[in-house]
């Protein structure tokens, strides 16, 4: 059968699995051989799922009121939902696939960061952010991690003191926007009065 994980496989090989397994069941053979393939690069793939990491991953159900998928280089993204469709609870709740691509482990961690900062979901609760926070931990990084990584390192409180210090991050910058813009209109009103005090004088 054809794993979950297949697109991990066809980056890293070039290699469209889909289209091989779909020649083998009409009959036809592979089209290549063992020694024929080659590893190049590395990939990193993220279940999307529609599930609430706060809530012990229990699924979640609604409407997605907002759907914007990642673009850009070594970005691949596999799924069947559009903006507007519905996440039922009467099938199993991933709502893509999310995987990255780059010449080694490191720059895909990071294509990874940044995709699931660009993925933009609302309506819904996901693993987008459970999923940043496993790509942005040293033992995820260093490669120290087994299957009990979230046991040993995940709770609620780890995403909410992220998603926390990232609203502060933005609050700041907003504040900041701000308060240049202000100033940008405060400097183009001294210049305009200025003109004009100059115009007045040459027609006196």
């Amino acid at each position: 059968r054809l794993q979950v994980e297949h697109p991990v496989t066809e980056l890293i090989t070039g290699i469209d699995l889909v289209k091989e397994q779909i020649k083998i069941a009409s009959g036809e053979a592979l089209s290549f051989n063992q020694e024929d393939l080659k590893i190049n690069g590395h990939a990193v793939e993220l279940r999307v799922y529609a599930e609430d990491p706060n809530n012990n991953f229990l699924p979640d159900i609604g409407t997605l009121q907002t759907y914007k998928t990642p673009k850009g280089n070594g970005v691949r993204v596999d799924d069947g939902f559009e903006q507007g469709m519905e996440i039922p609870i009467y099938y199993d709740p991933m709502i893509a696939k999310l995987i990255t691509f780059g010449k080694d482990r490191e720059e895909a961690i990071q294509r990874m960061i940044r995709a699931i900062d660009e993925y933009d979901i609302t309506g819904i609760e996901t693993t987008l952010g459970f999923g940043k926070f496993v790509m942005q931990h040293e033992a995820f990084r260093t490669g120290d991690f087994d299957t009990h990584f979230v046991s040993k390192y995940f709770n609620a409180k780890s995403l909410k003191s992220a998603d926390e210090t990232e609203a502060l991050i933005a609050a700041l910058v907003a504040v900041r926007l701000f308060d240049n813009k202000k100033e940008a209109k405060k400097l183009d009103s001294t210049v305009a009065e200025s003109s004009n005090w100059r115009k007045n004088r040459i027609k006196l």
